[in-house]
């Protein structure tokens, strides 16, 4: 084996290696930022800064079907989907004109970024058969069949900061 491709080998085994040992870090949100500084130098002009995060969806594991007596199909055959996030944060800071000094106050506004637990919708649905009957010889009778939404669930609590303050 030639020594370049020795010391390819090599490289590439070090890569794969250190890309094992080295455990994945889940990303809670994206960051960010609405780049306003072209805007800023060619109008000479204090531009407001924006950015925040734009959070990434958690999906958990859905509850499995619940088997009932005397039902044909189980409890929930659709199941709901649990699902786990942030609610996007942003933070706003901007000038406002100061007009008897000359110089700038600033705005800030923030809305942290809160939890947010969410289900989809499900679904329960049942055959338009009964169980098998000893009466009829083990023959199911007919019936109505059923049907019903599980609604969706969203838990959070968001909240706001604002606050007024001199200069960058």
């Amino acid at each position: 084996m030639k020594p370049t491709t020795r010391g390819t080998l090599t490289a590439v085994v070090t890569c794969v290696a250190a890309a094992v040992a080295t455990p994945a870090v889940a990303v809670e949100g994206v960051p960010v930022a609405v780049p306003l500084d072209g805007v800023e130098k060619s109008l000479n002009v204090e531009m407001p800064t924006v950015g925040g995060t734009v959070p990434v969806l958690m999906p958990g594991s859905p509850e499995g079907p619940r088997y009932v007596e005397g039902r044909l199909l189980p409890d929930r055959t659709v199941p709901q989907l649990p699902l786990t996030s942030d609610l996007p944060s942003l933070d706003l800071r901007t000038p406002l004109p100061h007009l008897p000094g000359g110089s700038s106050d600033h705005l800030s506004a923030a809305t942290p970024a809160s939890d947010l637990r969410a289900l989809t919708p499900g679904a329960s649905l049942d055959a338009p058969l009964t169980a098998p009957r000893a009466d009829s010889l083990g023959l199911p009778g007919t019936k109505l069949p059923e049907a019903g939404l599980l609604t969706p669930v969203l838990q959070t609590a968001p909240g706001a900061v604002l606050g007024l303050g001199p200069g960058k």
